[in-house]
């Protein structure tokens, strides 16, 4: 198992588990090493079965049948297992070997053994495995049984009920019923495997519906039922390739699928049967789309059905028509039409999309201006302004959005544009214009913005005055006296001792970090103060307070406070 090491065990559960495990090194046993996988049992409040296993060439992966490890974690047992068989690496490859060599043995025997003695080993361990049982079952079901049993097994598979606690199956059981539906696919993709592919297409179809339904009474947050959903639309697919449908009847039901907004857990993309469907499929398939986009424009699963067959035929003009005809009043869609458009090779109908999603904007909002545009919208076009050497457009644009939205982001992106442009000390005055006449009106936007881009253009001593005029949040009362210790030392020295002053009142070991962190600002000022005694007096003094902070006094030593 190449992706077995220590940082990989680490990086799979996360340090809480990882240093967890180190703890039950000594309760591992019965490690059994296979071609690709390692097991053993772990000693924990009950006895739990871990298993590591080599996940392709990229990784590795872990179950464990602990409450945690159920849940879908790599827990501490299976680091344990993990670090164990590492401290025994040494010896791995000669285990490999061996596991190997009674793969081969095993396979061997089987291969001499006659018919009945094969029937023999199989019944002895049907009756000692349960789980074997029930699995043999089905799959004899599948391949014998009649439509009408197969479909009562399917159904039953798929009913919820006794997983439900009123009505409703709770994420602690989520995961036994998703291990059941599982077995429904299985079962009908051994349908298809036993020459019965005609059954498995009805089948699958009425499964994807049942598990649809049941999906929103199941607490799925591990979106097991979603992998669920895939693995019957590929035994759907399969089924079909095996025993070709009728094109045009496919075609209509794939139809009624993509069109049903309720049917979202399984995704069937139309196009995945585009060789079943043919011409005359593929036909009704586009003249449904057309009909439903036609009676409703807006409607989500009608366009989506529209845009894939008109992006499978590179059918731009279709694809912009879809979206033209639903714009979203920030001019999302206008940014996504005109991607289209520069995809498609377009770039000047790009631009006029993006330019209109602007003009758009701007009508809708009037006074706000550019308040609820898409910023992705304003980038994209100051983007193609500025490759067109249209640089006051560029300016233009991003100085509008900064009026409607004055914040660090758009105050930077304005300097940006404004400095390519050669105009930045003008701009510069004139959005510091603007944020000052907001921080004297008691704007929300005000003060606290105008002394994050002041600290932003490194202008600390008017961050400082604005601070001081028009208040400023303890963060930046922070910055402003970090990067002010040098030149105000006592200025600075006032801010941090107001900040010390509720984290003297307050635990834990965050705090402390903090508090002594202050602290050593603190008598940093005090240094270049020239009063270095009235720190130590100050330190003493919280010493005293506090001496029960264990953890504080700790903390307070190693830094030499």
């Amino acid at each position: 198992m190449d992706g077995l090491t220590e940082t990989n065990l680490r990086a799979l559960a996360g340090a809480r588990s990882f240093e967890r495990g180190l703890g039950y090194l000594d309760a591992v046993t019965g490690v059994q090493i296979g071609d690709g996988w390692i097991s053993a049992t772990v000693h924990g409040t009950e006895r739990y079965g871990a298993e590591l296993s080599q996940d392709g060439p990229e990784g590795m992966t872990g179950t464990c049948d602990c409450p945690y490890g159920q849940e879908g974690n790599f827990c501490k047992h299976l680091v344990a297992l993990g670090l164990t068989v590492l401290a025994r690496k040494d010896d791995l490859p000669r285990r490999r070997r061996t596991a190997r060599k009674r793969a081969r043995s095993l396979d061997a025997w089987l291969s001499g053994l006659s018919r009945d003695e094969l029937l023999a080993l199989v019944r002895d361990q049907v009756a000692e495995d349960r789980h074997l049982r029930r699995r043999l079952e089905l799959r004899a079901a599948s391949a014998t049984g009649e439509p009408a049993e197969v479909r009562a097994l399917v159904r039953e598979l798929l009913d919820i009920g006794p997983f439900a606690r009123y009505g409703y199956v709770e994420y602690a059981d989520a995961r036994a019923y998703a291990d059941q539906a599982g077995q429904a696919v299985s079962m009908i993709r051994q349908l298809t495997g036993s020459d019965r592919a005609a059954d498995a297409i009805d089948l699958a179809w009425e499964a994807m519906n049942l598990l649809a339904r049941a999906a929103d009474r199941v607490d799925d947050s591990d979106g097991r039922l979603g992998d669920i959903g895939a693995d019957l639309a590929d035994a759907h697919r399969a089924a079909c390739r095996a025993a070709p449908p009728d094109p045009e009847a496919l075609a209509h039901r794939l139809a009624d699928r993509a069109l049903d907004d309720a049917a979202d857990l399984i995704d069937i993309d139309p196009l995945d049967y585009e060789d079943l469907l043919g011409a005359p499929g593929m036909r009704i398939l586009r003249e449904r789309a057309v009909e439903a986009w036609r009676a409703n424009r807006t409607g989500w699963a009608e366009k989506d059905l529209m845009r894939r067959l008109a992006k499978a035929r590179r059918d731009t003009d279709t694809v912009i028509a879809v979206h033209a005809a639903d714009l979203a009043p920030n001019g999302h869609t206008h940014l996504v039409i005109a991607r289209e458009l520069e995809a498609a090779g377009r770039p000047g109908e790009a631009l006029e999309w993006a330019e209109r999603g602007i003009r758009d904007v701007r009508e809708q909002e009037q006074e706000q201006g550019l308040a609820a545009v898409d910023t992705a919208l304003v980038d994209h076009l100051c983007d193609r302004y500025t490759e067109a050497d249209r640089l006051t457009d560029a300016v233009a644009l991003r100085r509008d959005h900064f009026a409607a939205r004055r914040s660090l982001l758009t105050y930077r992106q304005l300097r940006t544009a404004a400095r390519t442009a050669g105009r930045w000390p003008t701009e510069r005055e004139n959005a510091l214009a603007l944020l000052r006449a907001d921080a004297g009106q008691g704007g929300r936007r005000g003060g606290s913005v105008l002394v994050d881009v002041l600290l932003d253009d490194q202008d600390i001593d008017a961050a400082w005055q604005t601070a001081a005029e028009t208040g400023a949040h303890d963060d930046q009362w922070l910055t402003l006296a970090d990067r002010s210790r040098t030149a105000r030392p006592a200025d600075a020295l006032t801010v941090y001792r107001r900040l010390a002053e509720p984290l003297t009142g307050q635990t834990g070991n965050a705090v402390y970090e903090r508090l002594v962190g202050l602290l050593l600002s603190m008598r940093d000022c005090h240094h270049r103060l020239g009063t270095p005694d009235a720190f130590t007096a100050y330190a003493a003094d919280l010493r005293a307070a506090h001496t029960r902070k264990r953890n504080l006094m700790r903390l307070m030593d190693e830094h030499g406070l």
